[in-house]
């Protein structure tokens, strides 16, 4: 009944909006919109509410201002609830007897438009239907005496009980879809998700042939294809602009339910290309609905079915009522979908462009974390250093770092430290790691900067004896950089410092040294490789160090996705990042 109430108010445009329902002393509200209190939480209107003081034959009871009609302006209810402008359209049951009214209410006098009563009586004919639905579902439980009665009579008395049986199945079959619609719907997080979840929603006696969702983007609609049961319809249709002789598109132009009851009614209302596509189908009958979110039009919900459907009013109804349902859904997906894309430009914005560090072959790996905002505190850098001497190769400065976090704060703290990283490197030749720790643990103390988190600072310079080059590096709390030798042999360098934190102050950075041979493969990584939960690190880390040793003679690119393949998760709990350089 509430939906009622937020349809009237959609539809007419009005801040209040009611399903009445007459008693003795009162008017009950089982459906109600933007009354205000005590009305709100007590559901009821004193004895000869609005619509009983202006009217009690039955019929429509229309006043543009109740403050000058004689019938209402003395009503308790006008005063109460603020009423001005009233439009209100009788509930009956199937033998015509009123049993209340569903109303709208406006703040301002009003001139009601024929359109504006019409949509107020059909969403009056659609509640009626409703409750005859629910005083069927009463019935129901008295159906197999029905039926036993039905055996001994006439034939008729059987037609009735079945008929009977049939609306109360239909009836059933309403009220599980829309409680599968609010269960399977509530907790989607995707356009992907919504689409699949759509797949088993509607069952039944009128389960339609197929059921097509469609998003709006500027002037097109965009079909939503299934991810995992292609369609034809998909295959043929998957863009058209919102000016298309199509009834989905017709549906998005004017903002309201399309019907399209058989082949004839299509001929006669829409162009060839829609007619090659409903025949090519297999298509009889349609019914598009406008997916209406919070502001705007977002889509479309088209049902088709291979044979002809009647959709009667309480089918429609329902079927309206789950396009409600499925339009919330499809804005929590669009925004999700639009969060992570700029989530993930924001965070591939902030990571380094690799250098060209030749003769050095260097590539990196960046997954974010499937929970919170997808962007996260893990970040690599490298960098050339300035060369000793023209014509020398420079050094190289490489880092695998994770701030704490999975969130945008995470994101703002990791691209302060990454600076301040670089800048205590550059201010400190010959560009110690250690030196250029200390300084940041310094910074950190005095800067109002919540830096707290792991990393591993390395440079690797042409070695001064010979061929190779030499690994240099601090690590502050970080898990252990891998290094494999031409041989096949990884070791696992484990010198390392406490963590870095912002209250820990200045701390004595040290720095370990190992010469990289030709042939030499460097691994650097954050903990969402190896540690995850309900596994053991140390077993995910043996993993890892078997996986370089098989393949770490590859190129760098290649490795990584030998990595990524062997150890990444589906969706990681754990921002993930990891660096390979190579030696040739």
């Amino acid at each position: 009944m509430d939906r009622f109430a937020r349809l009237v108010s959609r539809l007419l445009r009005v801040p209040m909006a009611f399903v009445s329902l007459f008693e003795e002393d009162r008017e009950i509200l089982p459906g109600l919109f933007g009354l205000p209190q005590p009305w709100a939480d007590a559901r009821a209107l004193p004895p000869h509410g609005l619509w009983r003081s202006g009217e009690a034959s039955g019929r429509p009871l229309v006043v543009a201002d109740a403050r000058t009609d004689e019938r209402l302006r003395t009503a308790p209810a006008v005063a109460g609830l603020g009423a001005v402008a009233y439009a209100g359209m009788p509930l009956t049951d199937g033998d015509g007897v009123v049993l209340g009214a569903l109303c709208a209410v406006d703040r301002e006098p009003r001139a009601w438009s024929d359109g504006e009563l019409s949509d107020l009586e059909d969403l009056a004919r659609a509640c009626s239907a409703e409750l005859c639905l629910r005083i069927l579902s009463a019935q129901s439980r008295s159906v197999q005496q029905v039926l036993e009665t039905a055996r001994a009579g006439a034939d008729r008395a059987r037609s009735d009980a079945q008929r009977l049986e049939r609306e109360a199945q239909a009836g059933l079959d309403h009220a599980e879809l829309l409680l599968r619609a609010s269960e399977e719907l509530a907790q989607t997080s995707g356009l992907e998700d919504v689409r699949r979840r759509l797949r088993d929603l509607f069952v039944g006696a009128g389960k339609p042939a197929y059921v097509g969702l469609l998003v709006a983007d500027k002037d097109e609609l965009h079909r939503v294809p299934d991810p995992d049961v292609e369609h034809a319809v998909e295959r043929e249709v998957l863009t058209m602009p919102v000016t298309a002789a199509f009834p989905s598109t017709r549906a998005l132009r004017e903002r309201r339910p399309v019907f399209v009851p058989d082949r004839e009614a299509l001929v006669a209302d829409y162009g060839p290309e829609a007619l090659g596509v409903f025949d090519r189908m297999g298509f009889t009958t349609l019914l598009c609905l406008p997916l209406w979110g919070s502001r705007t039009v977002l889509g479309v919900l088209a049902i088709c079915w291979a044979k002809k459907h009647e959709v009667g009013v309480t089918e429609r109804a329902t079927l309206t009522a789950a396009s409600g349902y499925i339009a919330q859904a499809v804005e929590r997906a669009l925004y999700l979908d639009e969060r992570i894309s700029v989530a993930r430009q924001l965070q591939e914005a902030m990571l380094t462009d690799l250098p060209r560090a030749d003769p050095l072959e260097i590539s990196a790996l960046y997954e974010p974390a499937a929970v919170d905002d997808m962007i996260g505190g893990d970040w690599y850098d490298a960098y050339l250093l300035p060369p000793a001497s023209s014509g020398e190769p420079g050094a190289l400065m490489i880092t695998v770092g994770d701030i704490t976090g999975h969130d945008m704060h995470a994101a703002t703290i990791m691209g302060q430290v990454r600076s301040m990283l670089r800048q205590a490197t550059l201010d400190h030749p010959p560009y110690s790691p250690a030196a250029a720790l200390t300084a940041l643990d310094a910074a950190c103390s005095v800067l109002p900067v919540e830096a707290a988190g792991t990393l591993v600072h390395a440079r690797i310079a042409p070695a001064d004896d010979g061929p190779g080059w030499t690994l240099t590096w601090s690590n502050a709390g970080h898990p252990p950089p891998l290094l494999r030798t031409p041989d096949g042999r990884v070791t696992v360098l484990t010198e390392h410092d406490i963590l870095l934190h912002h209250t820990l102050g200045p701390l004595p950075r040290t720095e370990a040294r190992r010469g990289l041979p030709p042939g030499s493969t460097l691994l650097l990584y954050t903990d969402g490789l190896v540690e995850r939960r309900g596994h053991d690190m140390d077993a995910s880390t043996a993993r890892l160090v078997g996986l370089l040793a098989r393949h770490g003679e590859r190129p760098p690119a290649e490795l990584l996705r030998h990595i990524s393949a062997g150890l990444a998760q589906a969706a990681p709990e754990d921002d993930v990042v990891v660096l390979a350089l190579r030696v040739p």
